[in-house]
């Protein structure tokens, strides 16, 4: 199949690039999680804060403070169980358990993996693993690597950050369960967890800047990863600086790096990891799709323009909302909170200015990049649209949102939860009870003319970010969210009359209150 055709299937027929046989082994399922054997390790405190407290000064925190960040980011935090009943067999039930954590992920499965590089006092330097299954770090190569890096990340300046994240996805993790469809949920997935990274860093009182383009080849062989079945999506410097800004040196970008001479400057790895399955399936559209995707010199590094504002059509409806003062809520009680209902959402009123506070909130964080000269600007790439019912002082209707003015622009007047209800390839969520259905908006050509292949995962890891902010706010405002990729995105780009504007809906949010639901949990908070 040809990769076009993929994505486009991926998106819009997504029936499409399931095998028609295809059944889950169940019985033989990855863990959640990726385990290394017979490396050092360092344990991490168990004693995480019920709170998160901004760094006062401006010295590099503490091994203690990085596991509290590396907890609340990815960590284990809570056990659940569920009963799936068989009705081939007579009073038949199978349970089911799974270990969950405050960033989401499709099915639960968790396709990324945590990695970092440390420069911390007391602390041998180098590159670590992040154990989540026992919350420790596992020491794969140690040593400084700070030129080495700075080179594959054009210029960065790590010797500024204590800490450098990667985040990798081990492909195998999800597709398991998904086949094809898993390439979708693992930039998601990789966006989401950048999110929350990006939250708990803030509240922490860390800088942070996520690098997208970066020499992967390099970078795996520091990690030690086999680039057939995990590979780094993005990375995330630290630092106890305001910011983390490379210099724009023009010498500097003349030199070409080349990724395939870097690999030759350390030794390749080659440690044991465990992942449970006995039989892992290929996955060749996966593999085709991250070695296309792969920058091997510097000279592929590039930057976007900043795009003029769309001009609106002279009878567009405007709403302009309500300015309110910045929400400010506790992350740490937030994430604790944070639920995803689907049979539980119960229509109730949502008022202007709770629905003024989600969309400004929303998009106010944070967020040094490396593909443009901009901050806290992902809406120049991604924005949000919605179907809002029962809002007061708005009307029934489908809007798109400008968060340059803080307004709401009137697409379609009308109640269209039938609509989208019908659009739902698993109906899991009962939409007639949502009263705002949101959708992340972005290019449908997947920033392909600018950055090849690497820029559908780019598109998904930027939505991914814009979703768990989303779903924090929503939290934080007593409502609860609900990421859908089941839908059907021809139909909601009609609604929103985007696919002539080359524009489609790349993921779908119910939002809104919601009914406790009986059940047994428990946390894994010491």
């Amino acid at each position: 199949m040809e990769l076009e055709t993929f994505l486009h299937q991926l998106h819009f027929e997504t029936d499409k690039i399931f095998p028609k046989d295809w059944e889950v082994d169940w019985e033989d399922a990855p863990l959640p999680y990726k385990l290394y054997r017979g490396l050092p390790m360092i344990p991490l405190s168990a004693e995480v804060p019920l709170a998160l407290k901004k760094k006062e000064d401006d010295q590099n925190p503490s091994l203690e403070e990085v596991g509290h960040f590396l907890w609340y980011v990815y960590g284990l935090t809570q056990y659940s169980q569920s009963t799936l009943i068989d009705e081939t067999k007579e009073k038949h039930a199978r349970f089911t358990q799974s270990l969950r954590r405050f960033a989401p992920s499709g099915g639960a499965l968790y396709p990324n993996e945590l990695y970092v590089y440390l420069k911390l006092d007391n602390t041998p330097e180098g590159i670590y693993h992040y154990d989540v299954a026992h919350h420790r770090l596992i020491l794969l190569r140690e040593g400084n690597y700070d030129f080495y890096l700075s080179r594959s990340l054009d210029g960065l300046p790590i010797s500024d950050c204590f800490c450098i994240a990667f985040v990798s996805t081990v492909f195998w993790k999800n597709f398991y369960k998904y086949n094809n469809f898993s390439y979708r949920l693992q930039g998601l997935d990789a966006g989401v967890l950048i999110g929350q990274s990006l939250e708990v860093a803030k509240r922490m009182g860390f800088s942070t800047r996520v690098c997208y383009q970066f020499l992967d080849q390099s970078i795996n062989h520091l990690l030690g990863l086999p680039a057939q079945e995990e590979s780094v999506y993005a990375v995330i410097p630290l630092s106890m600086k305001p910011s983390i800004t490379c210099a724009d040196n023009v010498q500097k970008r003349e030199e070409v790096i080349s990724a395939t001479e870097l690999c030759r400057e350390v030794p390749v790895l080659n440690h044991i990891s465990y992942n449970r399955s006995k039989g892992v399936i290929d996955y060749p559209m996966l593999r085709k799709l991250n070695e296309v995707s792969m920058l091997e010199t510097t000279k592929s590094f590039v930057k976007i323009k900043k795009n003029n504002c769309e001009k609106l059509p002279l009878d567009t409806e405007i709403v302009l909302l309500p300015f309110s003062t910045c929400l400010s809520f506790d992350l740490a009680s937030v994430c604790r909170k944070r639920y995803s209902p689907d049979s539980d959402f119960m229509l109730g009123k949502v008022s202007q200015t709770q629905l003024s506070s989600l969309l400004k909130e929303t998009f106010s964080f944070p967020y040094q990049n490396d593909i443009d000269d901009t901050e806290g600007q992902v809406e120049t790439r991604v924005s949000l649209y919605g179907s809002f019912y029962n809002v007061e002082g708005i009307c029934n209707g489908a809007y798109s949102y400008d968060s340059g003015t803080h307004a709401l622009r009137r697409i379609n007047k009308g109640d269209y939860r039938e609509f989208l209800q019908y659009g739902l390839t698993m109906p899991n969520v009962n939409l007639y009870q949502v009263p705002l259905c949101m959708h992340v908006v972005g290019d449908k050509g997947h920033l392909k003319e600018i950055f090849g292949y690497r820029g559908y995962r780019i598109q998904q890891m930027e939505a991914g970010i814009l979703v768990q902010r989303l779903l924090l706010v929503s939290c934080a405002l007593g409502m609860g969210g609900h990421p859908l990729l089941g839908f059907d995105a021809n139909q909601c780009d009609e609604l929103y009359r985007i696919d002539s504007k080359g524009k489609t809906s790349l993921i779908q949010v119910p939002v809104g209150p919601y009914r406790s639901r009986a059940w047994l949990r428990g946390s894994l908070l010491s």
